[in-house]
């Protein structure tokens, strides 16, 4: 039906380079025949798989899908599958996913670890599986790893409030027990002290929603309000719109937020979210290419790569106009609801006002 020899049609299937019209053909004729590679029987032929395994803390945070969904993407390209699993943010299941994994007998795997210490390195070097672990890379890692520059972020986004007035800060954060939210904190902390202001609050409100939400609301109604909050995860930053609609504080006349992680609902908000965006495609993008080459038997050194973020700014954060000291008007704390109640502008880059 194609019109290629045997040989070009197994080339093909099995993700040889070929000629782009000859590939075409072959795909087209093998769509209409409905078939598909028996993935078991060309790993057994060829000795090597074409599976990649993935494991995440949770598939409940909007982030680790969309790494997720960004790495299926390359894979793809490049004719590997992907197999996932949830370590359900606990470390026991962590253990147990990896050997699940593992017994996949993947080409190779990218971790987004449960905690610093990702005691499961020690599975993946038993079996000699190469790995590579994505955003949460604090331990000491015989591997490659893949990150963001978390101390920008934060000092991005308290740089971007301090700019418009404001003096009260809040972090809130998942937990500091993590890298990554520690150095997010170390860049806040370094942006209020170049610029004379005390160590902003802090609290930790957890990884899922609903401890975001209970938490903050308990942390309001107990001390002075802020001016200006930054919320160093997604989860963290709906914990702090739905906490602050509770209390009818208007944002940002009343307090201005900088979020984590830009998604389209952050757009599609009113207001719409000033947030720190993480380059989802660019991470995937280079975690595959340093599992490729770890595949494909390179053995250097150790790479620990950092990429780049970016501060989006939208319509929740403005000058400061109350609850502020800077604005010559007094804080106030929030009364607890009754239970039945690098910068860029969206159209660009560079260090913008909202867009």
């Amino acid at each position: 039906m194609a019109g290629v020899s045997p040989a070009t049609v197994s080339n093909v299937l099995t993700g040889r380079r070929v000629r782009a019209e000859s590939a075409q053909r072959v795909k087209e004729a093998a769509s209409s025949l409905g078939y598909a590679v028996d993935r078991a029987a060309s790993q057994l032929r060829s000795g090597r798989a074409r599976v990649v395994a993935m494991l995440v803390p949770s598939l409940e945070n909007p982030f680790f899908t969309s790494i997720v969904a960004a790495v299926e993407r390359r894979l793809r390209t490049d004719d590997h599958d992907l197999v996932v699993a949830s370590a359900a943010d606990d470390v026991a299941t962590e253990h147990s996913r990896l050997q699940a994994l593992l017994s996949w007998r993947p080409a190779g795997m990218i971790v987004i670890p449960c905690t610093d210490d990702f005691a499961g390195a020690s599975l993946l070097a038993a079996a000699g599986t190469p790995y590579v672990v994505l955003d949460r890379v604090g331990g000491a890692h015989s591997a490659d790893t893949v990150a963001v520059d978390n101390v920008t972020a934060g000092l991005e986004a308290a740089r971007h409030l301090i700019d418009l007035g404001h003096r009260r800060l809040l972090i809130v954060a998942s937990a500091r027990t993590l890298s990554n939210i520690k150095l997010r904190c170390k860049g806040i902390v370094e942006a209020c002290a170049a610029a004379g202001l005390e160590e902003p609050a802090l609290i930790e409100v957890g990884f899922d929603l609903e401890s975001a939400v209970d938490r903050l609301q308990t942390w309001l109604s107990t001390h002075e309000r802020p001016s200006g909050i930054i919320a160093l995860t997604n989860f963290a930053t709906l914990g702090a719109l739905a906490s602050l609609a509770r209390f009818s504080v208007s944002i940002p006349g009343e307090v201005s937020l900088v979020g984590f992680d830009d998604y389209a609902w952050m757009r599609a908000a009113a207001p719409s979210i000033t947030a720190i965006r993480q380059p989802v495609e660019a991470m995937a993008e280079l975690v595959w290419d340093r599992l490729r080459a770890r595949i494909d038997g390179d053995s250097s050194p150790v790479v620990q790569a950092m990429l780049p973020v970016s501060l989006v700014i939208r319509a929740s954060t403005a000058r400061c106009q109350t609850g502020d000291p800077a604005a010559g008007l007094p804080g106030q704390g929030l009364r607890r609801p009754s239970r039945t109640g690098g910068r860029q502008r969206e159209q660009g880059t560079g260090r913008g006002a909202k867009a």
